[in-house]
């Protein structure tokens, strides 16, 4: 029988921020991220076998660790100390309580649910992991987005499974509650693989963006070498797993053969993005008979269909740098983002260079972000 899953002694609640409705830019926030305060919510919207075999046999995702995370957080649920409601439930998981100490406090217009568990992504048994992914996005529905018009959801996709994959997007995609479509950096095979093609057309053609989150139940570890031994390893090595994700879109083409898809990477940081187009255009130079359905420089091609999202933040000591950093990937390609309610949140507020001029700050706290959600 599967537990629910209990809230673990809960830190003391720290007082809330001061709410700033009007002193605060509007927010686009393209990385929130709900949950179940227990396992149990996400039952009404499952079928009774999916039901029964979640409590006889749990989640199985691709990894080799027989339970929990394979790191201990920085914190409990890997949230911030003040997240946590008076009542003790676990962040992210009260709407009434993140109205107040998110969505109020920081004057967010629209927040882009990222829900990381449960999901049923990468599940090895592929028929529950779509059916767990359809109960989430039901559940998105019934628990945030129509009780609260500011919060969008996103389609959880088992993308290991394209044609169960595109069939929820089918399902989901004309509702106006969902903005984007989810998938995690680690795939079973490299982003741009063919075995994903079918879930690039289908989001094409619907016209939702995807947005690829860190992390990820492929079976393979973050680094290209095993195993690190830290979370510290695994945090920094989220940039160099989207860099081996936009690197495979980029060489195969991906954005040549689906001109129309939209694509954003969360939550990897973004200062690798300028160098890594450098030397993606460098090798094509020399190589492109290798790849003859390449036929323009990458950076062109990602400059039109990729975003990024800001957090973590990058922040070097001489802010003009960064501001530099951002110019040469496009502040049109930045999209903010938060965390809420992990522990790495970014202030939207302050994480920002103070010398970034008026209007793209906010192009990058809210402009690029309505433009690719359409919203």
């Amino acid at each position: 029988m599967l537990e629910d899953i209990a809230t673990p002694s809960a830190p003391a609640v720290a007082p809330l921020p001061e709410t700033a409705r009007g002193k605060r830019p509007a927010i686009i926030d393209s990385d929130v991220h709900p949950t179940v305060k227990s396992i149990s919510e996400i039952k009404p919207f499952l079928a009774d076998r999916w039901w029964r075999y979640l409590q006889s046999y749990g989640a199985r995702p691709r990894h080799p660790f027989a339970e929990g995370d394979p790191y201990p957080k920085a914190a409990p649920r890997a949230a911030r100390r003040d997240a946590w409601t008076p009542e003790g439930a676990q962040p992210g998981s009260d709407l009434a309580f993140m109205r107040e100490h998110y969505l109020d406090a920081y004057n967010i217009e629209a927040g882009i649910l990222a829900p990381l568990f449960p999901t049923g992504q990468a599940d090895r048994n592929t028929d529950f992991g779509a059916a767990i992914s359809r109960a989430v996005n039901d559940w998105q529905r019934e628990t945030w987005t129509r009780p609260e018009k500011r919060l969008k959801a996103s389609i959880v996709i088992p993308y290991e499974d394209a044609e169960a994959a595109v069939a929820e997007i089918e399902r989901c995609a004309d509702d106006r509650d969902f903005a984007q479509i989810l998938m995690l950096a680690r795939t079973f095979e490299p982003l741009g693989a063919k075995r994903y093609w079918p879930i690039f057309a289908k989001a094409q053609e619907v016209g939702l963006p995807i947005g690829v989150h860190v992390f990820g139940y492929s079976g393979h570890a973050v680094t290209g070498a095993g195993w690190p031994s830290y979370y510290i390893e695994e945090m920094t090595g989220h940039a160099a797993a989207c860099q081996a994700g936009v690197a495979s879109l980029a060489m195969n083409g991906v954005f040549e053969r689906f001109p129309g898809l939209r694509m954003i990477m969360i939550e990897g940081g973004f200062g690798w993005l300028a160098s890594l187009m450098w030397r993606l255009d460098k090798h094509w130079l020399r190589h492109r008979e290798e790849v003859p359905h390449v036929t323009r420089p990458p950076s062109e091609t990602l400059r039109r269909n990729l975003w990024i999202s800001t957090q973590p933040m990058e922040e070097p000591e001489r802010s003009q740098q960064l501001i530099d950093t951002m110019k040469w990937i496009g502040l049109d390609r930045l999209l903010i983002a938060t965390d809420y309610p992990h522990w790495d949140f970014d202030d939207p507020s302050f994480a920002l260079p103070r010398k970034l001029d008026h209007a793209s700050r906010l192009a990058i706290c809210s402009g690029n972000a309505r433009k690719v959600y359409r919203l």
